[in-house]
């Protein structure tokens, strides 16, 4: 489980990421705040990492990063909008996270397969998976 620090900085990256186009919409907002009750950040604290970013906590585990960026991606996907540049952002986030390269492009390239672009959690995985062995 991720640590109190993990979780406003998890939460900071993701809206950071929201902030792309200088707009948080609605469905964005709701998304956020869904994230942060399922990860047990009250309303407050989350509402005031707008204002104040916490400080960048890198996730250890592969999983942990990998499950970051599908929380990316589905943020990118939620607003039914997408821009290259939030394209362009997402796969070099990816790419700081230590995540493959050819694994981002893929999941990537299949979200177009799937309603709304929300590729599902056993897909990315199994993408993950096989970019590691």
């Amino acid at each position: 489980m991720n640590t109190h620090e993990e979780k406003l900085s998890i939460l900071s990256e993701l809206i950071a990421f929201a902030r792309a186009d200088d707009v948080i919409k609605v469905s964005e907002y709701k998304f956020l705040l869904d994230i942060a009750t399922q990860l047990g950040v009250d309303k407050e604290t989350f509402d005031a990492l707008f204002h104040h970013k916490a400080a960048k906590v890198i996730l250890k585990p592969q999983s942990e990063r990998i499950v970051q960026f599908h929380r990316l991606l589905l943020l990118m996907n939620v607003d039914r909008e997408q821009h290259e540049s939030e394209l362009h952002r997402l796969h070099t986030i990816g790419l700081r996270m230590g995540l493959p390269p050819t694994a981002i492009d893929q999941v990537l390239r299949v979200m177009h397969q799937y309603p709304d672009k929300v590729v599902p959690p056993n897909v990315l995985i199994n993408i993950f998976k096989a970019h590691y062995n």
